[in-house]
């Protein structure tokens, strides 16, 4: 829906969010079945995002989303948007004490399939402290705008326990709410923006509900959008 308003309006918007309960979402081309093959999280409901991916558990995380109209200048390229966003992650991580850098490159070689969890991989961009990955980003671009959406690692969940999270890789918790408003400042800074709160309209929140109801709440979508089906006239 934000997307929609960042077409329809030219604005930025930026959104921190959570989830509850911890939820699996699955990216966009996976395929449904594959999260049986994971069962620390079948305990957990699944989604699907719009955007490609592995599977990402969210829970001990600070989820958010960005859209910006493509006439903004950090759309231009898909990487600049990327690195604009975890660049001044790192910036937000460095005055904290903690050494974080991005990812140069895959790290997935050969012909297997790449692990179902985003957070087993690794791609140009990806926020890495040591060799574990605390923050990733996906995109979807559209004729007049660009969301970008992604998750940072806060610390292990039970219903993902192969994961290091940001406390176990740095050693030290980063509360969220801290890390939320020292990262709103330096993004405001890098994308010169000044950040204002603003409430969904009645419309907006309507829409939304259509949304949730008709697309991304649909059986069809969660369990049978990854296999390439053309599904029922999802409203855009």
């Amino acid at each position: 829906m934000l997307l929609e308003w960042s077409e329809q309006s030219g604005g930025c918007c930026w959104r921190f969010y959570r989830w509850q309960p911890p939820t699996l979402s699955l990216g966009y081309f996976q395929v449904y079945e594959a999260r049986l093959g994971h069962p620390a999280s079948l305990g957990c409901p699944a989604v699907r995002r719009p955007s490609g991916g592995g599977a990402i558990l969210h829970d001990r995380e600070l989820t958010y989303s960005l859209v910006v109209p493509r006439s903004h200048r950090l759309a231009a390229r898909r990487r600049l948007l990327y690195e604009t966003v975890h660049n001044s992650l790192i910036e937000v991580l460095s005055g904290a004490g903690i050494r974080a850098r991005l990812c140069g490159g895959p790290e997935w070689r050969g012909h297997a399939p790449e692990p179902f969890l985003c957070f087993q991989r690794r791609a140009a961009g990806d926020v890495l402290v040591g060799p574990v990955k605390i923050a990733g980003s996906a995109q979807r671009r559209t004729r007049g705008a660009v969301l970008q959406h992604g998750s940072v690692l806060l610390a292990r969940s039970t219903a993902a326990p192969e994961l290091d999270g940001l406390a176990e890789a740095a050693g030290t918790p980063i509360p969220r709410e801290q890390l939320a408003g020292d990262w709103l400042d330096r993004l405001a800074e890098r994308m010169a923006l000044a950040w204002r709160q603003e409430p969904l309209s009645d419309g907006e929140r309507d829409r939304a509900a259509v949304l949730a109801r008709d697309k991304y709440g649909s059986d069809r979508w969660t369990r049978h959008r990854g296999r390439g089906e053309p599904g029922p006239p999802y409203p855009t």
